[in-house]
């Protein structure tokens, strides 16, 4: 028997992913704008004027959510729930290329968190490991954080049960 050999095409399914999908989403960027991209978004939350709204990222080969907080058609903040098998090397790889070596680092157990303080923003990555590495979720907010408003990243980080 002869074999011949695959002639086939492998990439990974975040290689064609680009941060800029993301920076739609970044403080200052128009609701109006999110909407025309991404569709009428999910209302999930209104407080004081402050709307918390889920759009949904899609592709051929990914899926995933953007929760975005607005005011007066401005957004304030996002947080992203990335997909697990996005290949955390790639990601992480993107935004160092971007923002340069983190500000802060910290692990624990399998889970790191990597902050970022660049042009009066804070980025926040996180990303944990089993077999592989891969990204957990991303978030953009601005410095300082004004009176009134809290990020969505601190505000699940206080809704979480403490042991």
């Amino acid at each position: 028997m002869m074999f011949q050999p695959l002639n086939a095409k492998v990439e990974a399914p975040n290689y064609n992913f680009s941060l800029d999908t993301l920076a739609d989403f970044f403080p200052g960027k128009n609701r109006d704008d999110l909407e025309k991209k991404y569709g009428k978004a999910e209302v999930m939350a209104n407080s004081s004027g402050t709307e918390t709204l889920k759009f949904y990222v899609a592709h051929i080969r990914y899926k995933f959510p953007v929760i975005v907080q607005v005011k007066e058609g401005k957004v304030l903040d996002f947080f992203s729930k990335l997909p697990s098998y996005f290949l955390h090397d790639i990601f992480f790889q993107s935004l160092v290329n971007r923002l340069g070596k983190q500000n802060s680092y910290k692990k624990m157990q399998e889970e790191a968190v990597y902050i970022w303080e660049k042009d009066s923003l804070k980025h926040v990555y996180s990303a944990a490991c089993t077999i592989t590495c891969f990204p957990v979720f991303y978030s953009v907010y601005p410095l300082p954080v004004t009176t009134g408003f809290k990020p969505l990243i601190e505000a699940m980080k206080a809704s979480v049960p403490k042991n």
